[in-house]
This record gives structure tokens, C-alpha cells and sequence, in this order.
């Protein structure tokens, strides 16, 4: 880093900094480099060093001012990286950070809010301005505003109310203060009934109905290897579940002599009824379980699930349902839809930080499964579903935030959030309509959610996603066959975003003359 003249201007730049960074900031700290060259150089911080939060709100507060990214402007004082991270979320100077408290730790979340926003919108913008309350909803999310993100099927982004509680918690779980001395700040061996209760609530089950994991190929993996099948049993499923709900039950068919059967969807599904058809013939006497998603990965159909739960009980089946799309992009109430298992990730249309999951286990049939993984508890049946997260040290930051984005899409509402998932993905699907790309997403409104699915031919998928990514920061996801787009519209999703698309979709074509 060069060595700073004394007579050195205390910003060097496009412009001089709004009156609020220079009070931030102060004159002897930091120099700006020219129009181009972002950060130049940073003058050793006295002792104790500037807290963070400083640095870090006039940073956003100067992003209009200057070009320079954050994370660079960070990693540019090396010396000070670990501390200054630490110290980045607690907005404490380095000798504060050995005497943090739980009051200090909540102040430094409320200074934190001060260049992070992490309040919601008002609602009442939602009725008078729709689209502004979406787009302030977008400012809570830390992806770079010059990126299109459309692959919220794989992975979402946890918003900043999220973020702070998983920062909010690791620093109270690493004090290692907790008041009983047999409490360890570790999941995996408790209840944990203030993270499950919540959850239960969102999804409509009970809390001893409920275990926390760690996602859903996890909670499918403790169905398939915890029900008492016998060689020969049949298990029904789709040909479009995903690798981590239709392997598990290869395993078992592998070791132990079961069937896994395949029904056969449509490119698109046209309606309920066809699906209702298609598993109702393929049921037979060896039967014992209908395993089927509610989203599928492949084509982001939603499926008829209180209809394929009901058909099962009817026989005698069980019923279970991989919803990792479902939570937090449509409403839901496991009880209503009447399955006897429901699994899902909730770091997907939840917006939960990765890692977190759950398994709902119907009452009546928690006795009939085994545990899979196993510790202390595993055979007291009074603990309910509960027995089904005795998994042994795990992170409790991570399902503090999910607690938070349960919490944050409950104050949205998810009426108002299904609603803006469907209308986003109606529109992108008839845009690209227009454009005479076969739709693999169905006709009917009903079977539809947040993802639609196109058949681009002859466009290569693997392509167009990197070039895609390469030049214009838009994010989407294919599969097989080759032409297959599949695209994501999450409620922090703009218009503007689909429209940005869109232009580069029909640039692209033209480029490769297709």
C-alpha cells in the first residue's frame, strides 16, 4: 500500500463526498482512488481503529460517490481482516470486541440497520404502490443490483433480517455464558421448541409433529431408510423428483429388495386430473408408499397434492410429499393437505439460510418410522417427531435464522407473496410464448407457482447460461434435456429484471443466428 504525503487531499475522486460521509469518515483515515480505480489507499487506522460500522455506512451511504466495492474496501488493510470482520457486524471498535455483552451484541445489531437496511417496507406502500414496495423489498437483499438472479429453485439469498439473526447468534452461542451450566448452544440434542414452534405454525402441524434438519434429502433419507418395507414393496413416484428425494429409496431398493416405480408426466401437465390417473393406475396391492413432489425440480409444476395424499389414504397408502419448493413461495398447511410425511428447504422460496430444514411427521404414524441417524433419545417415544433431530452438535445460528425468515415472510404475508410469485412467472412465461418458445410450464394457473419451463431448441443450455452470466449478470438454471431453461421469479425480483432477460434472450439468438 503506498505511503500517504501528509499534504494529501483527504478524498481523491469523482467528486467530494456528500457532507454525511465526510462526517463519517472524518479527514484522516481514507483516500479515494480516481474515477475507475476504486479504493487507492487507506491510511493506518489509529488506535483503537474506527469501528467498522463507520467505515461500513459511509461506504453505503458514499456508493453513489465513488466506485469501489466493499468487500474490496475491506480487504484492502489486511492486517486488520480478522478483527474487522468480527467488528464489521458488531460495529465495535477492536477493543470492544473482549468485552461484548448481550446488550452490546443488540446495540451493535441496531447500529448494523443503520447502513444495512433491515426494516420491512411500510405496508400500507404495498396498496398505494405496489411496485415501489417490491422494489424497497429488493434492498434487503445483499445480491449486487447489477445481477438478474432468476435461480431461486437451487438456492435463494437470506435477506438482511436474516443475516443479523444469524450474526446475532453467533455471537451469543460463542460467549459461552448460557446461565445453566448443561446448556450448550448447540441443536441436535434439545427440543428447541422457540425455533420449531414458529415453523410449525407457518406450515399448519404441531410442534411434536415437527422436526428440524438440515434439508430435504436429509428428511427424505429418514423416510426412505425408517419405514419397515419388505423386498417386493413398491414405492410410487414421479419421473421428475429430484436426486435427493428419488435416491434415498434406490438405496433401499438396492439393499433391500423394494420396487421404486415411475409414473410419467407430461411436457406440460395439462391438468389435476391426468396426474390423479396416472398414480391411481399405477397403484397395485404391493403398494406401501406414494413419494411425489409438490414442486417438481424438473419442470416447477405443482403438483394436486391434497388430491394425490387423499387418493393414497384411500388404499391404505402412505403419503409423502418432498415440498423443498413449496415453503415460503406458496402458502401451506400440511394438515389440510392431509400427507403423512412433508419434507422441505427452506433455504430455497424461504429465503433461510442454507442448512435448514424440516421433516413434518403425521401424528398418527410417527411410531412407524425409525431413526436414521441416532444419539440420546432416539427411543423415548414421548419426544414425538422431536426424536428425529437428536442428530448431535449443530449449528444453532443457522436455525435462528431461520426462525427470522419465517418470521419476515409471516409479516409480509404470503398471500401477498404467492401472489407476486405467480404474477411474475405468468409474465415471463407469456413474454417467452411470444417469442414462439415451447412451454413445458402448464396451461393451468392452478399447477402453476414461482418457476416456469421452457423447451428453447435449439439453443444449448449450458451455453446460453454462461453466456448469460459472462456478459449481462443474469443467473438461470436448465437441465436435460439440452434446451431446457428453467427460471426462477422470487418475489425480490423486479420487472426490470425479467425485462433484462428477456432483451438478452433475444440478443443472443440473434448473435448465434437462431
Amino acid at each position: 500500500m503506498p505511503r500517504l504525503a501528509k499534504d494529501t487531499p483527504p478524498f481523491v475522486g469523482r467528486k467530494q463526498p456528500p457532507k454525511g460521509c465526510r462526517e463519517l469518515l472524518g479527514t484522516e483515515h481514507f483516500v479515494f482512488g480516481a474515477p475507475g480505480r476504486g479504493v487507492h489507499a487507506i491510511r493506518k487506522p489509529p488506535k483503537p481503529m474506527l469501528p467498522l460500522n463507520s467505515l461500513t455506512r459511509a461506504a453505503y451511504h458514499c456508493r453513489d460517490s465513488f466506485q469501489f466495492d466493499l468487500p474490496e474496501l475491506l480487504m484492502l488493510n489486511r492486517r486488520h481482516f480478522f478483527y474487522s470482520s468480527a467488528a464489521a457486524a458488531a460495529g465495535l471498535s477492536f477493543s470492544a470486541l473482549t468485552t461484548l455483552t448481550p446488550e452490546s451484541v443488540h446495540a451493535a445489531s441496531e447500529e448494523l440497520a443503520c447502513h444495512l437496511p433491515t426494516a420491512l417496507p411500510d405496508p400500507a406502500l404495498y396498496t398505494t404502490d405496489e411496485s415501489a414496495y417490491w422494489a424497497a423489498m429488493r434492498t434487503l437483499f445483499v445480491i449486487p443490483a447489477d445481477t438478474a438472479y432468476l435461480n431461486n429453485g437451487t438456492v435463494g439469498s437470506s435477506p438482511t433480517p436474516v443475516l443479523q439473526a444469524v450474526f446475532d447468534s453467533y455471537f451469543e452461542c460463542e460467549r459461552l455464558s448460557q446461565t445453566d451450566p448443561e446448556d450448550y448452544p448447540i441443536w441436535g440434542y434439545g427440543p428447541f421448541n422457540k425455533y420449531r414452534d414458529p415453523l410449525a405454525a407457518f406450515i399448519g402441524c404441531t410442534r411434536d409433529e415437527l422436526a428440524i434438519t438440515r434439508n430435504a434429502t436429509e428428511s427424505n433419507s429418514y423416510i426412505a431408510n425408517g419405514l419397515d418395507f419388505k423386498s417386493g414393496d413398491e414405492v410410487l413416484m414421479t419421473d421428475q423428483e429430484h436426486p435427493g428425494g428419488e435416491h434415498p429409496f434406490n438405496v433401499r431398493a438396492k439393499r433391500a429388495g423394494i420396487v421404486v416405480k415411475k409414473i410419467k408426466l407430461n411436457l406440460p401437465v395439462k391438468n389435476a386430473a391426468e396426474v390423479l390417473n396416472a398414480f391411481n393406475d399405477a397403484v397395485t396391492p404391493r403398494t406401501k408408499l406414494i413419494f411425489f413432489s409438490h414442486i417438481t425440480t424438473v419442470t416447477g409444476v405443482v403438483l394436486p397434492a391434497k388430491e394425490i395424499c387423499a387418493l393414497a389414504r384411500s388404499k391404505g397408502i402412505l403419503s409423502a410429499v418432498d415440498g423443498a419448493h413449496v415453503t415460503g413461495m406458496l402458502k401451506l398447511n400440511v394438515h389440510d393437505i392431509g400427507c403423512d410425511f412433508y419434507t422441505s428447504s427452506p433455504h430455497k422460496w424461504l429465503q433461510a439460510p442454507k442448512g435448514s430444514g424440516y421433516l413434518y411427521i403425521r401424528d398418527e404414524v410417527i411410531d412407524r418410522l425409525w431413526n436414521t441417524i441416532v444419539t440420546e433419545g432416539w427411543d423415548e417415544p414421548q419426544r414425538r417427531a422431536g426424536r428425529f433431530q437428536q442428530i448431535g452438535s449443530s449449528n444453532v445460528p443457522v436455525i435462528a435464522g431461520m426462525k427470522a425468515a419465517v418470521e419476515m415472510a409471516t409479516a409480509i404475508g404470503m398471500d401477498r407473496i404467492e401472489k407476486r410469485h405467480r404474477t411474475m412467472a405468468d409474465y415471463l412465461l407469456t413474454q417467452l410464448q411470444n417469442r414462439g418458445v415451447e412451454s413445458w410450464t402448464s396451461p393451468d394457473p392452478a399447477l402453476r407457482g414461482g418457476i416456469i419451463t421452457v423447451n428453447a431448441t435449439p439453443i444449448i443450455r449450458t451455453e446460453i447460461e454462461a453466456w448469460l452470466w459472462k456478459e449481462k449478470k443474469i443467473r438461470i438454471r436448465g437441465g436435460i434435456p439440452p434446451s431446457k431453461l428453467r427460471l426462477s421469479t422470487p418475489y425480490y425480483v423486479q420487472k426490470a429484471d425479467l425485462d433484462r432477460f428477456l432483451a438478452a434472450f433475444d440478443e443472443y439468438r440473434k448473435l448465434k443466428h437462431l
